[in-house]
């Protein structure tokens, strides 16, 4: 679970560093980083909550 929390907070890292560079400069490859960043965080977050209910009933 650890390193699913570290990832997490991996890609949080990288969509704030690419979403401040699309709003700043209108950088449109940042953007497109960004919403990747965005739909891998989705999926991440998704993952931690399952494992989160599973430790929680331990």
């Amino acid at each position: 679970m650890q390193e699913l929390v570290n990832n997490i907070k991996t890609e949080i890292e990288k969509f704030t560093l690419n979403a401040d560079l699309q709003v700043a400069k209108g950088n449109k490859a940042a953007g497109t980083r960004a919403r990747k960043a965005a739909l891998e965080l989705s999926k991440m977050l998704k993952e931690f909550r399952k494992v989160s209910v599973e430790e929680a009933k331990k």
